[in-house]
């Protein structure tokens, strides 16, 4: 098929081309004298990605799956109880993880398309006078639902409680593109990864640990090794990493954070939010609704809920093989019933415009009741009216 695949997925997202220059080179010995001018300056650059001052950065040749063990294994003790809600799917594979590596996860389900509920939260945390719980998992972006928690209020409820369990934030799918204040937010581990609004492929967890996190690392008794947060800690001091890097991800994201500041963050999580809010635009003139609910819409990725008599996974199917642009899919719960664009990472006004036309394209061919041009002319008039 001629053109190039149309990458509208909640990750990996689209690299741009300097990064993806920068990404070529050849490798070298990462025990060299002059390595540590390239990693130490990334690892103060992704403090003020995550926005602290006070916390330590860290970069692992790893996925966010691994910095999920990472925060468990460093900071916490086996059987130590942790708290989690879970409204989709990434929720749940973080509390799995949990109950595989011998965590006591107590787990409170709440509906695919609603966040963290604030009110049960703090309320949960006031009962546990004797502090059992000792760590909160929040998911801040869940792709699966396209829903976005409220971390600073996550923290305003434990600071209600007056509860100290430590704060673990998984922010793969929002560092980067939603804001996200790890100091202010008070916040003890931050996840995040390459793939991502990173720009980058998949293979770099990108993480942050607070002072408070890292004096628990030195009394934890958790089993570890390669992901020993203690290793990277002596290593790092002197510009170099453990075990062998990912050299040409720390080439990538170099260029990458330059973009970024380049752009400004907050002038990027602006873009986000513009671009996610054309998209629930034309959602709504298609006459469907966003598996999100009021309130905790997306920036990042919208899930898209098809009529009972329709599978999703058809309208994903069409668009790839007819259209070459590539939808995300339902996971678990939602399978079938929803469908996902993504718009993070390196994206604009006509990237999505070219999203929508592509999925009603599809649509229209697998039979919705649904008007020729009608996301596409919604998204149009917001864009234009906004742009700046």
């Amino acid at each position: 098929m001629a053109g190039r695949n149309h990458l509208y997925i909640p990750g990996p997202t689209n690299v741009p081309n300097e990064v993806l220059n920068a990404m070529h080179v050849p490798m070298e010995d990462h025990r060299s004298p002059i390595f540590p001018k390239l990693l130490t300056p990334l690892l103060e650059d992704l403090k003020k990605v995550f926005n602290t001052t006070t916390g330590q950065a860290f970069i692992f040749p790893a996925t966010g799956t691994a910095g999920w063990e990472v925060a468990f294994t460093n900071v916490l003790n086996p059987g130590d109880k942790v708290l989690v809600y879970r409204f989709g799917q990434f929720a749940h594979l973080w509390a799995e993880m949990g109950k595989r590596l011998g965590f006591d996860v107590e787990i409170h389900q709440e509906d695919w398309g609603k966040g963290i509920p604030l009110d049960k939260l703090e309320a949960r945390l006031k009962e546990d006078t004797s502090h059992e719980i000792k760590a909160v998992l929040a998911t801040q972006n869940e792709t699966s639902t396209g829903v976005t928690s409220d971390i600073a209020g996550v923290r305003k409820a434990l600071d209600a409680a007056n509860h100290p369990a430590f704060l673990f934030v998984d922010g793969v799918s929002s560092v980067g593109s939603i804001e996200f204040r790890m100091d202010d937010w008070g916040v003890d581990a931050i996840i995040s990864g390459s793939q991502k609004g990173f720009m980058l492929p998949a293979g770099g967890a990108f993480l942050g640990f607070s002072a408070k996190a890292l004096k628990a690392v030195e009394t934890s008794t958790y089993p570890r090794c390669f992901l020993d947060l203690k290793d990277q800690i002596t290593t790092n001091a002197t510009g170099y990493t453990p075990y062998t890097p990912n050299l040409p991800i720390l080439y990538g994201l170099r260029k990458s954070l330059d973009l970024m500041f380049a752009e400004g963050l907050d002038n990027i999580y602006a873009r986000h939010a513009r671009l996610g809010e054309g998209v629930r635009r034309a959602v709504a003139a298609w006459g469907l609704t966003t598996c999100a609910q009021e309130g905790f819409h997306s920036n990042t990725v919208t899930a898209v809920v098809v009529p009972a008599d329709k599978d999703a996974r058809e309208v994903i199917s069409t668009a790839f093989n007819r259209y070459n642009i590539s939808l995300g899919g339902g996971l678990s719960e939602v399978m079938g019933k929803v469908f996902r664009i993504g718009h993070m990472g390196d994206m604009n006004d006509v990237s999505m415009l070219g999203a929508i036309a592509g999925t009603e394209m599809a649509m229209l061919d697998c039979g919705f009741d649904i008007k020729a041009g009608s996301g596409v002319g919604a998204a149009i008039e917001y864009y234009r009216a906004t742009a700046k």
